[in-house]
């Protein structure tokens, strides 16, 4: 384990005017340049807030760790307030300890000719093993966020491995796919994205997922309307919007040689944000959640992205959404993908 070399006595007391105990916050696949976008972010007090101090743990694979160390380095040298401690490890058994956030950026990328099948093998047996830690080592109020693909399946994987901790403390990354909607939209307008709100990610995060904006509003000369009225686009709306933000992610590692990060981190930060200090009101967001009791007809026991408020720390799916039948068939296509990813995970958890 390396450490940022606080002395123990530090570690033992904090300062008076602290206001607060620190949190634990682990992210893993912390070599990575997800997290090296993220980590500053969660440092400086932009996702927990300015007076929250932090114990940041750090989880890699041991090949990485002499790059680990340089991060923990970096990290040091921003010199930020919050950071009480950073915690670079290889080790399970120190990375899920106690926590109290765990961010799962870490897992298995697709290589050239892999098929989505071998990618879910691999990636069942890393989330089987993070699960069981989190069950072993972590608090059972610790909140769960997977954003390393298939984080749906990769999420539920977690959870299923995790049978003391409540489901609802699991949620996967679509908040990437929801800002991206956002942003088309907010192209298309000439607006800033926070002018556009309430634009839904339905299902996966892959290419079958649905962004849907029959439900989001926009600020158009100080007042609100919908997105359809004001757009006037019915044709854009239904065909390039949507597979504008399906495809989105294959377009940068087209035009960057490597995946979105910048946007993927200020994703995780929004999404960690929110189920920390909850939405705003009148506003919901996209979050791949159980689907346990909705509304919409998406079947029991899938991770499936929906529109969701965060109040207290604590999701829930906004309900009564007219669907029509257009959003009917593009939600149930994303459903099926997911069953069908669930049931092949699941065969490999049984024989992991």
């Amino acid at each position: 384990i390396r450490s940022c070399g606080f002395s123990p006595k530090h570690d033992m007391e904090f300062d008076k005017d602290d206001k607060s105990e620190p949190i634990r916050v682990l992210v893993t696949g912390a070599a990575g340049q997800i997290a090296y976008s993220l980590l500053y972010s969660i440092g400086n007090g932009s996702v927990f807030g300015k007076d929250q101090p932090i114990i940041l743990v750090l989880l890699d694979i041991t090949p990485m760790m002499g790059v680990l160390d340089g991060v923990l380095m970096e990290l040091q040298d921003c010199a930020l307030p919050l950071l009480k401690d950073v915690i670079a490890t290889d080790k399970e058994d120190v990375a899920f300890k106690d926590l109290d956030v765990a961010i799962l950026v870490g897992s298995m990328p697709r290589r050239d000719g892999m098929e989505r099948k071998d990618l879910l093998k691999a990636n069942v047996k890393i989330f089987k093993c993070q699960g069981a830690a989190l069950e072993k080592y972590a608090k059972k109020s610790v909140k769960v966020i997977v954003v390393g693909n298939p984080a749906n399946t990769n999420c539920l994987t977690a959870s299923k491995s995790a049978p003391s901790i409540p489901k609802e403390n699991f949620s996967c990354l679509t908040r990437l796919d929801h800002n991206r909607a956002k942003a088309q939209i907010a192209l298309k307008l000439g607006v800033t994205s926070d002018d556009v709100k309430n634009v839904i990610i339905w299902g996966n995060h892959s290419s079958t997922q649905y962004p849907d904006v029959n439900h989001a509003k926009v600020k158009l000369q100080g007042k609100e309307v919908g997105v359809y009225e004001a757009l006037k686009d019915d044709s854009w709306l239904k065909g390039e919007f949507i597979t504008t933000v399906q495809q989105r992610g294959a377009a940068v590692i087209k035009a960057r040689k490597l995946s979105s990060a910048m946007s993927a981190a200020k994703a995780i930060c929004d999404h960690v944000r929110d189920i920390w200090f909850g939405t705003p009101e009148g506003e919901f967001v996209s979050m791949g959640v159980v689907s346990d009791g909705n509304s919409y007809g998406v079947p029991d026991d899938l991770l499936y992205s929906f529109p969701v408020t965060v109040k207290d720390k604590t999701w829930k799916v906004v309900e009564g959404l007219p669907i029509n039948d257009f959003s009917r068939e593009k939600m149930d296509l994303t459903a099926k993908e997911l069953a069908e990813e669930k049931e092949t995970a699941f065969e490999f958890l049984s024989s992991a």
